[in-house]
């Protein structure tokens, strides 16, 4: 995960270097415009922070236990509100489609064997986040964001088949501290950015069920990286009503 933001940085500055050549702008006034709209869609790495219980050596089953990071994808709502032409605060409610793999190295009594468990997760995602955002350079301007996040899990409780059996639950509710960077790029119509985004669960998600699946785990948080791409509206109050009303504020 680390390995991508510094990949992104690169990215961005070549692209800051780029953007010094006088251009005309696009969007003129789409920082005047309190209130935008838009949509987000992008990609993401599903993972699992996991700390081993001062039980874990005195299990007789259980050898060892890491988390495996698989893919998924991720589609919001955009609501951007700019406090100024620097500060701004940003709500993307949506749903976030991911799996995380659990690899287990097991002793049956005579041999070891891994399992993997499969776990999918469907998160209802609600992030709140503060940007920060640089001068903006004819059509691009780089930013950071950050803040806290409320994902609740929808397939958390489903029912697990025999043929998945044994295979650990995890809390439904998981609270995230969330930080990331993206550049802006000013096109005639829109305004797109891509954006990078590290999160890291603050609660526990074990659900523990006295196997030595869960005694042999102290505590297991979220972990997710996004590549996003975001599309926001004009630099026009065409939003209706309700952008009108918070531009006159």
């Amino acid at each position: 995960m680390k390995k991508n933001i510094v990949i992104l940085l690169i990215v961005i500055s070549n692209l800051n270097g780029f953007s010094q050549r006088s251009k005309p702008l696009n969007l003129k006034k789409y920082d005047v415009v309190k209130l935008h709209f838009g949509m987000a869609l992008g990609f993401n790495k599903t993972d699992a922070l996991i700390h081993n219980s001062d039980k874990f050596f005195q299990l007789d089953s259980i050898y060892s236990v890491e988390g495996q990071a698989m893919p998924g994808f991720n589609i919001n709502i955009v609501v951007n509100y700019n406090f100024n032409k620097y500060w701004g605060v940003r709500f993307l409610p949506g749903l976030n489609f991911g799996q995380r793999n659990m690899r287990y190295i097991v002793y049956d009594g005579s041999q070891f064997y891994e399992k993997i468990m499969q776990i999918e997760s469907t998160y209802l995602d609600f992030p709140v986040l503060l940007q920060l955002k640089s001068k903006r350079v004819n059509n691009f301007r780089a930013y950071i964001v950050s803040g806290f996040s409320y994902k609740f899990d929808l397939a958390a409780q489903k029912k697990i088949k025999e043929e998945d059996k044994p295979k650990i639950r995890l809390n439904r509710h998981v609270v995230n501290f969330e930080i990331g960077v993206g550049t802006d790029f000013f096109l005639q119509y829109f305004k797109f950015a891509i954006e990078a985004r590290f999160i890291t669960g603050l609660n526990n998600m074990i659900v523990p069920d006295n196997s030595q699946y869960t005694t042999s785990i102290e505590s297991m948080k979220n972990q997710m990286f996004f590549v996003t791409l975001l599309f926001e509206g004009s630099d026009t109050d065409g939003l209706g009503f309700l952008s009108k009303w918070f531009h006159r504020k």
